[in-house]
């Protein structure tokens, strides 16, 4: 059977059929609906080894209709959502029904749950975790996703670019953030990957500080951690900057960051495990020091979710491919003080790996 990085989604879905020995697949999570049928409203999906069916209601079909190749059907009033459900499990004559564990609530889960011991149900279908099945095609991008990338990162430094010009003392965290995201939404953003960081003075030694109405000061630094969405795909990127003169603490501080970062780009490439990749940063902020400041992992993968698999932390033990894209963040937090972050998103490729962001990161003092 063909590798899963040469089959098209469809293709996908029947080998995780194979491979899990099931009779069908219930596709639930909003972010893998997206991917395997390309249909981003509400609802669900079904795929067994004859159909391919998205269950929407009357505000999204003509939407589900248009973006996917799966055959659509539209529960009402006079069908409901439990309805089409059983007729298609027992028209496919479905016994083992794969869920997603990880991207189901317990509610949802309990409703499915009861769909399959339905009394209609000639006996009831067993639901079994399909664990990281789906989400793992997910990991190794196309070069079409690589793009879509590679453009959401390129609105991301646009309003970095733009935020520069508008900084000063007396403007809020509040007003910060809505400066971004204004930015990135004047340059083709459909939304946000995540709610907006920008976090000034002791509050940057907060890694995801929410901003609030503290004003920036002379001699703050500034942590600002941004994404928008592109056509469903994600950003991720963090620039630090300092309000004024940075003091020699934050200097120091701020080039072991970077120098951090920078060891990574200059050693990543596919081949290299997951965790040995969070190593070099780690080994190296330790070294100068600041182990005790450095908690998070230093990276993620992203795309049509904003923290994806897998992930550069001391435990992933995922071997990197080429067309994996993940961030390379690494940070100092001082409490009470200050902290530093400054973050890409990266490509891997064979031999290395290309940064999707191109904003300055030597230290700029405003």
């Amino acid at each position: 059977m063909k590798d899963m990085n040469d089959m098209n989604k469809i293709e996908v879905l029947r080998k995780v059929l194979n491979d899990l020995n099931l009779d069908g697949l219930l596709i639930t999570d909003h972010h893998s609906l997206i991917y395997y049928t390309g249909f981003g409203g509400e609802g669900f999906a079904v795929v067994t080894a004859n159909k391919n069916i998205i269950l929407t209601d009357s505000r999204y079909t003509e939407a589900a209709q248009k973006a996917s190749d799966f055959e659509v059907r539209e529960f009402n009033a006079k069908k409901s959502a439990s309805e089409h459900f059983v007729e298609i499990v027992k028209g496919e004559n479905v016994r083992k029904l794969g869920f997603e564990d990880q991207g189901i609530s317990y509610a949802d889960y309990m409703k499915f749950e009861k769909w399959c011991s339905n009394e209609f149900m000639d006996e009831p279908i067993v639901l079994l975790s399909m664990g990281n099945a789906l989400y793992e095609p997910r990991q190794i991008k196309s070069d079409e996703e690589v793009e879509l990338l590679r453009q959401a990162e390129h609105i991301g430094d646009l309003a970095f670019e733009d935020v520069l010009k508008v900084l000063r003392p007396g403007m809020t965290e509040l007003e910060v953030a809505a400066e971004l995201e204004y930015s990135m939404k004047r340059h083709g953003a459909e939304g946000f990957s995540f709610e907006t960081i920008a976090a000034s003075g002791v509050n940057s030694s907060m890694p995801h500080a929410v901003p609030t109405e503290k004003k920036l000061e002379n001699g703050d630094f500034l942590t600002m951690d941004f994404g928008c969405i592109y056509k469903g795909y994600c950003s991720d990127m963090t620039r630090t900057v300092c309000i004024g003169k940075a003091s020699d603490e934050q200097k120091k501080v701020y080039n072991i960051v970077l120098s951090a970062q920078l060891a990574v780009l200059d050693s990543v490439r596919a081949g290299l495990m997951c965790k040995n990749v969070d190593k070099i940063a780690r080994d190296y902020i330790a070294n100068q020091g600041y182990g005790d400041y450095f908690g998070h992992g230093l990276g993620h993968s992203v795309g049509l979710y904003i923290h994806e698999r897998p992930a550069f932390n001391t435990k992933d033990t995922t071997i990197l491919a080429p067309n994996m894209i993940l961030t390379d963040e690494p940070g100092i937090y001082l409490p009470g003080k200050f902290g530093v972050r400054i973050e890409d998103m990266i490509l891997i490729t064979a031999d290395g790996c290309e940064p999707l962001a191109h904003s300055p990161k030597e230290l700029i003092e405003l």
